[in-house]
């Protein structure tokens, strides 16, 4: 998801339709989620934003659900996002069995729920994350669908709060 530079909310009010539906589906891949959140604009302030996104997740069908975790790799599996590749790096320095019972557990996970595991990584190790994936398994499956759309709720938080947030650059010349 690109950052929209150091005007932030005002600069998702500016975009065109078309361009602030990709924008959105970039944060989640739910295109109805995208359109819905999308159709609220303008919005007065990065609050606002937050809240219909938490309020148009909360409102998204099973359908729609499902598709927004088809955008989401497993945890400890490479991704070609970007976000997916940065929000799980605690994973990266992971040993070979950690890895390993990740791969066992997400498979057991999908096999009981239908879903990828979905955990809000953020900088979390993956000893962590396996520790959540082996609690979160023996869920009944209404209460994990609860638990993972909280997750995934973090998750669209935490990337429209980095796209929205001025890019620094450091004076090693990187940005944060």
């Amino acid at each position: 998801m690109r950052r929209l530079g150091w005007r932030g909310i005002e600069s998702v009010n500016e975009l065109r339709e078309s361009q602030a539906i990709h924008w959105f589906y970039e944060t989640c891949s739910s295109r109805i989620w995208a359109v819905r959140v999308a159709a609220g604009r303008p919005f007065r302030d990065a609050q606002a934003l937050y809240n219909r996104a938490d309020l148009i997740l909360a409102e998204l069908t099973d359908a729609d659900l499902d598709e927004a975790l088809a955008g989401h790799p497993r945890i400890g599996e490479r991704s070609d996002s970007a976000a997916s590749t940065r929000e799980q790096a605690g994973v990266s320095g992971a040993d070979e069995q950690t890895l390993a019972e990740l791969k066992k557990y997400n498979v057991e996970y999908e096999d009981r729920f239908g879903h990828v595991y979905l955990v809000f990584a953020n900088g979390r190790p993956a000893d962590e994350l396996l520790q959540i994936l082996r609690e979160r398994i023996d869920n009944p499956p209404d209460v994990e669908r609860r638990v993972m759309r909280m997750e995934l709720a973090k998750i669209n938080r935490a990337r429209l709060e980095r796209a929205l947030t001025p890019v620094h650059q450091l004076a090693d010349g990187t940005t944060r």
